[in-house]
C-alpha cells in the first residue's frame, strides 16, 4: 500500500529534511487531502507535538474526520492517543512514548491493533523526541520486545529522510525478517522501483518529499496502488 504523508508545523503543510530543515511548504491541509484522495489511507504527523513546540489540532481533527488516517506526532500519553481516536484517527503512531510505561498505556486505552509504533533510525541507532535525540539501540534489537503493544510499526530512515537519495532496502529487509507485524517503509523513497522492493518484501511505503516535488506523479501512485490487496497485514487488524 503506498500512504501519501502531510506533515504540520506552524498550521502548515511542509516536508523538511532529516527532520529539522523546511525544504518546502505544501498547499492547504484540506487540498492536500483532495490531491490524496484516491489514495485508501493517509499519514499525518504533527511535527510541533513531536518536537513539543505546540501542536495542531484543529487541523488533526479535520483530517481525521474527512479520510482514513493514521495520525502521530507527540502521543507520549493514552489520553493523547484517545483524543485522537475520538477525534476520528483511524489508528494512531507512537514514537518517544513507545519506550517508556506509556506504551502499554496507550495499548490499553485504543487497543493494540490501533497502535503503530515509530522505529525511527539515524546512523543506526533509534531516534527520538522528533529525531532529535539518539538511543543506544537499533531498531532490530528492540523490534520484538514492542510486538505485544501495537499492530504494526513505521520505520524511517532518517539519514535520507527528504533528501531523494533513495532508501535503505537492506534495513528494510532485515526489519520484515524480525516480525510478522505489519511495517510502513519511510525515508528517502525515490522511485517505483522502491515501492515496488518494498511491495515484494509485504512493506507498505510512507511517501512525502518525492509526491511534493513531483518526482512521483499522484496519478502514476494511485495506479500503482492497485497492488496493495498483496501487502501483509497483521492478523489482528
Amino acid at each position: 500500500m503506498i500512504i501519501p504523508s502531510i506533515d504540520l508545523m506552524g498550521g502548515k503543510v511542509v516536508q523538511l529534511v532529516q527532520g529539522r530543515e523546511k525544504a518546502l511548504e505544501g498547499d492547504a491541509p484540506e487540498e492536500m487531502l483532495r490531491k490524496f484522495a484516491a489514495f485508501p489511507e493517509i499519514q499525518v504527523i504533527d511535527l510541533d507535538a513531536a518536537i513539543g513546540s505546540g501542536e495542531n489540532g484543529e487541523i488533526l481533527e479535520t483530517l481525521a474526520s474527512r479520510a482514513k488516517c493514521r495520525i502521530g506526532g507527540g502521543v507520549r500519553t493514552a489520553e493523547r492517543a484517545r483524543r485522537l481516536i475520538e477525534q476520528g484517527a483511524h489508528r494512531v503512531i507512537v514514537g518517544t512514548a513507545a519506550f517508556t510505561p506509556a506504551l502499554a498505556e496507550i495499548a490499553d486505552a485504543i487497543g493494540r491493533d490501533r497502535v503503530i509504533v515509530a522505529l525511527d533510525s539515524k546512523a543506526g541507532k533509534v531516534v527520538v523526541r522528533g529525531w532529535r535525540e539518539a538511543t543506544d539501540f537499533t531498531a532490530e534489537e528492540v523490534i520484538n520486545r514492542l510486538m505485544p503493544y501495537c499492530g504494526g510499526f513505521l520505520c524511517t530512515y532518517v539519514d535520507n529522510e527528504g533528501t531523494m537519495q533513495g532508501t535503505d532496502l537492506d534495513w528494510f529487509r532485515r526489519l520484515r525478517a524480525s516480525t510478522q507485524h505489519e511495517l510502513t517503509a519511510a525515508g528517502g523513497i525515490t522511485t517505483l522501483e522502491e515501492i515496488r522492493e518494498l511491495d515484494a518484501m509485504r512493506v507498505h511505503a510512507a511517501l512525502g518529499m518525492a509526491i511534493y516535488t513531483g518526482r512521483l506523479d499522484l496519478a502514476t501512485l494511485a495506479e500503482e496502488k492497485s497492488f496493495g490487496p498483496r501487502m501483509h497485514t497483521n492478523k489482528h487488524e
